[in-house]
Order: C-alpha cells, then sequence, then structure tokens
C-alpha cells in the first residue's frame, strides 16, 4: 500500500513524530523511506542555537551553518528510522521552497504518501497549519499525512 513514503524534516518535535510515524508503516508494508530536508537559515538558527546557545540562534547563520544544520537534521531522522528499524531509508537535501522541492520528488519517485509535522519551527505559521504542509496537501498527488 504504502511502498514510497516521502517524510518532510524541518527539526520541529513534530517532524521527528512525522518520521517515526512513517518508518513505522514502512516496516508494516516493507515500504521506502526519503527523508526530506530543505536548508534555510530558520531551521538553521534554530539547530545552532541549540547547540550553541542563544546569541547564535539570533545570529543569520551562513551557508556552510545552514548545510551543517541541515545534516544534522537528515542525521536525526536516519537514527529515528533506525531505532525503529525501518531499513530502506535515503535522504534528500535539495534548495528552495520547502513544499515545492518536497512534491517535486514525490513526484520525482513515485510517492505513494508524504508524511509531514502539522506545524513546523515557523513563527509565522497558519494558526491550523503550517504553510509548508498545507501547500503539500493541497498540491500532492498522493495521499498525506498531517502528523500532530
Amino acid at each position: 500500500m504504502f511502498r514510497q513514503i516521502i517524510v518532510g524534516l524541518d527539526g520541529s518535535e513534530k517532524a521527528k513524530k512525522a518520521a517515526q510515524i512513517a518508518c513505522d508503516l514502512a516496516k508494516h508494508y516493507a515500504g521506502n523511506v526519503t527523508l526530506i530536508h530543505v536548508p534555510h537559515a530558520e531551521s538553521a538558527a534554530f539547530i545552532v542555537g541549540e547547540v550553541a546557545g542563544y546569541h547564535a540562534a539570533v545570529s543569520h547563520p551562513n551557508f556552510a551553518e545552514i548545510e551543517k544544520a541541515g545534516q544534522q537534521i537528515l542525521d536525526e531522522g536516519l537514527k529515528i528510522a533506525s531505532d525503529i528499524g525501518c531499513k530502506s531509508v535515503q535522504t534528500h537535501m535539495p534548495h528552495g521552497d520547502a513544499a515545492t522541492e518536497i512534491l517535486l520528488h514525490a513526484d520525482e519517485i513515485g510517492a505513494d504518501l508524504i508524511v509531514t509535522g502539522r506545524r513546523g519551527l515557523s513563527g509565522i505559521s497558519s494558526l491550523i497549519l503550517g504553510s509548508t504542509t498545507q501547500k503539500i496537501n493541497r498540491l500532492a498527488k498522493c495521499a498525506c499525512l498531517s502528523v500532530a
């Protein structure tokens, strides 16, 4: 049923829960999981700040810090998958608009399911769903699961 599952990761707790659920589904359906993180300054500042303290969280990270933070987010996703026993996991870190890149990759691999956290790190997210999740749910050609 769910053979190709994509998980959008942004470093938030909701995204980590989305990865857990996606990996559990992949185990049950012998599916493949692709963890996607689209790096941007906001998630990098969150990750850098989490490691280095408040000052780093309010400064604007450079490209290398953004890439490093993005890799940390994907590595956390890989650890979640490993802990659950999910064996077929890939990572993908494109640049651009998160929803657009996730949707493009879903089309490329013929995804059956896209799993995202209901809300991410953005402070300007909508009140009910994050803007990335809203766009994915509206435009995806496959099933979507928004994790609260």
